[in-house]
């Protein structure tokens, strides 16, 4: 059984410098917003709490971390079946805050997600597509089409990544996982690159690149093959358990600062300036969910009443409501200090 939900997330909460995006094909897990997702394994929820599915998996600035993958539980019936050497189109959510863009990677695994070979590449301009005049969030590419190599071993348990870099704002890492399954393969493994981890813990920082595409690209190109295999890897696992964060790695490159006007973000609202730790940010909405929060993860229910489109939110009082199977939410609450407001046919969390 399969099922279709749309959630509309605030992107960007006053405050915060983190920039949001997040595939929705093939569907990643607990997405909430993907297309044609499977049902969720028993006992866990909708990826809709603080770290919602557009959010990074760790901040440097901000801290919190999560697993490679975002969750280790794999869906038990794969998101898409795709055919070695053919054609794959990734959509990523129109809702994306793309923080001038930076380095993302598109992987498989066949080990649930230890370790990750790369299949294709959008370095520097990853949703841009050349080097942008001035900081940006306005995404002008939100799907990418590439042929899978043909030398992908069949599975019915395969794992597809996308990883991304930000070039500006805190520095995060970002990653989302669909389970998929790969058919017509012509070879019992594939070697390619090991996708690269930066800006986790354990791993190193690369810093804003301040205008400096080449920033940290020698993590790229020097990554190291890695061959990966329904029946093992021949190199140790990246993740989902890196080795403790005692102490932020060492920036890899140390680009000239750039001057950059104030940027305008056409998404939604944000701060002026998000470029530096915001050490003060008041916390990001926290819905409660589980056994009688009273909160929806997938399922219509009755919350502030009234119907409504799939998707839509509104501002109700100093909080909000998110339509979910035809019918508004209970209402969620801004962050401390922050109160939801309207803005063109969007709403977002600001300063009272």
């Amino acid at each position: 059984m399969k099922y279709f939900v749309l959630f509309s997330c605030l992107g960007a909460l006053a405050g915060l410098a983190a920039g949001h995006v997040s595939i929705i094909s093939p569907c990643p897990r607990y997405s909430p917003v993907g297309l044609n997702c499977p049902a969720l394994p028993a006992g866990q929820s909708l990826d809709i709490a603080e770290k919602a599915i557009n959010g990074p998996i760790s901040s440097v600035q901000l801290g919190g971390t999560m697993p490679l993958c975002r969750h280790t539980t794999p869906y038990a019936t794969p998101s898409a079946t795709w055919t070695a050497g053919q054609s794959v189109t990734i959509k990523f959510n129109p809702s994306a805050a793309i923080h001038s863009g930076g380095n993302c990677e598109f992987s498989m695994s066949y080990d649930n997600g230890k370790t990750f070979a790369v299949i294709h590449r959008e370095l520097r301009y990853c949703f841009l597509g050349s080097k942008p005049a001035s900081l940006t969030n306005t995404a002008t590419i939100l799907s990418y089409t590439f042929n899978l190599p043909a030398d992908l071993p069949s599975s019915d348990k395969a794992v597809f990544a996308w990883s991304w870099v930000n070039a500006s704002g805190n520095r995060e890492f970002y990653m989302n996982c669909a389970d998929v399954a790969i058919t017509g393969g012509s070879s019992k493994s594939f070697t390619g690159p090991q996708m690269v981890v930066a800006n986790y813990p354990g791993y190193p920082t690369i810093p804003e690149f301040n205008g400096n595409y080449e920033t940290g690209m020698e993590l790229y190109t020097g990554a190291k093959n890695i061959t990966v295999s329904p029946s093992g890897s021949n190199e140790l696992p990246a993740g989902p358990n890196p080795p403790p964060y005692a102490t932020p790695a060492a920036p890899v490159s140390s680009a000239p600062p750039v001057a950059y006007p104030t940027p305008a973000y056409s998404t939604r609202p944000m701060p002026a300036s998000y470029s530096s730790p915001v050490s003060s940010a008041p916390p990001m909405p926290t819905p409660t969910y589980g056994p009688g929060s009273g909160n929806i993860p997938h399922e219509a229910k009755a919350g502030d009443g009234g119907s409504c489109s799939p998707g839509a939110m509104q501002c109700s009082g100093a909080g909000y409501n998110v339509c979910v199977g035809g019918a508004w939410s209970p209402s969620y609450s801004c962050g401390s200090g922050t109160t939801c407001k309207s803005a063109g046919s969007g709403i977002y969390c600001g300063f009272a």
